[in-house]
């Protein structure tokens, strides 16, 4: 029995068009990826090594354009924050138009020990970091801090700032307020005693870190109430952000805003005030000292008058006046009250008609 031999089907041009469209999808996304993390901020340095008063010239590319970054040298990789870092030495510069820069920096010994980094990370805006190693020549090495081996694993819930500013506070006394945290645990194990590390920070200044114990045991999969103290320096005014975190792990920032203290304002007019006048009095004492007297010129003498016609003192001189009291002088009196003087009337005796 002979076999039907159907005609070759022709493949249509449609489904190898699809088909090589979905090849395409398949390899443009891993090469897409790639493409978008070779594309992240990058930086290098000119020089591996340095030793304390030299520079060396940093520079980036793919960087978000015209941004604000801060370039930094920073020891044991900078894991503890910006409190490794040599923050008086660090320096500035703006991303160009193509996102790329370049900056000297000028090379010093961070405040902990190496292996060490040059740190450059966004100011404002969305943040981004990058990362150079660079060896600090004549700097010590030592080894990276252990990281925590313990189970507990702790998370902010919710987070608040309690209390108010008093009269003090209103003429320059620290600020106070009660930061109060709901912890969570997430791992396995208890938190005993945990250790807190609280800072303040204002504008684009680095915060400062100091440690707080809080006494008590939060259980896995449990949750507590921590209350830590929060304390400004003196006279501190406008917006701060209060930052919580354990182990080197960021659990929280909470912005606080801070009013001016008016009172020292206030002090201060005052204290202008009473100098100013204080001076002006000082000064015009000085003045009325220091000027020369003139002569005065003595009154003219008195137009001779009529001699009294009144009584005459033994010694010749007029009596001292008022020799009558002003009721009983004749000018006081108006003139139709002066009447003729009247006759004194006496008894008649007895006998007498």
């Amino acid at each position: 029995m002979n076999a039907r031999r159907h005609p070759a089907t022709p493949v249509r041009p449609s489904a190898v068009l699809t088909v090589l469209a979905l090849v395409l999808l398949t390899l443009g996304a891993p090469l897409t990826g790639g493409a978008a993390a070779a594309g992240g901020p990058t930086a290098k340095v000119s020089e591996a090594e340095a030793g304390t008063g030299g520079t060396v010239t940093v520079t980036g590319a793919h960087w978000r354009p015209r941004a604000l970054l801060t370039l930094l040298i920073c020891g044991q990789n900078m894991i503890g924050g910006t409190n490794a870092c040599a923050n008086g030495d660090g320096r500035a510069v703006t991303v160009g138009e193509d996102g790329t820069f370049t900056k000297k920096l000028p090379v010093s010994e961070p405040p902990k020990p190496c292996p060490c980094v040059i740190h450059i990370a966004t100011v404002t805006g969305k943040a981004a970091a990058a990362d150079v190693a660079f060896k600090v020549a004549g700097h010590p090495v030592a080894p990276l801090p252990k990281e925590r081996t313990g189970g507990e694993r702790l998370s902010v819930l919710s987070a608040r700032l309690d209390g108010s500013s008093g009269v003090l506070t209103w003429f320059g006394a620290p600020p106070r307020r009660k930061l109060v945290v709901t912890v969570g645990n997430l791992g396995s194990t208890p938190a005993r005693d945990p250790v807190f590390e609280v800072g303040s920070s204002h504008g684009v200044f680095a915060p400062s870190w100091e440690e707080q114990r809080w006494r008590g045991t939060i259980q896995p999969g449990k949750k507590a109430q921590v209350k830590l103290d929060v304390e400004l320096s003196a006279g501190a005014h406008g917006d701060y952000l209060v930052s919580l975190r354990y182990g080197h792990k960021l659990l929280v920032e909470q912005p606080w805003a801070v009013g001016r203290p008016w009172g020292v304002t206030l002090f201060w007019v005052l204290l202008c005030v009473v100098v100013s006048a204080t001076l002006f009095r000082i000064g015009m004492a000085v003045v009325d000292k220091v000027r020369p007297r003139t002569a005065r010129t003595a009154p003219p003498p008195p137009p001779p008058s009529s001699p009294p016609s009144g009584p005459v003192a033994a010694d010749g001189a007029p009596p001292a006046l008022p020799w009558f009291t002003p009721d009983t002088a004749p000018e006081a009196r108006p003139h139709h009250q002066i009447s003729a003087p009247t006759e004194e009337i006496r008894p008649t005796p007895k006998g007498t008609t």
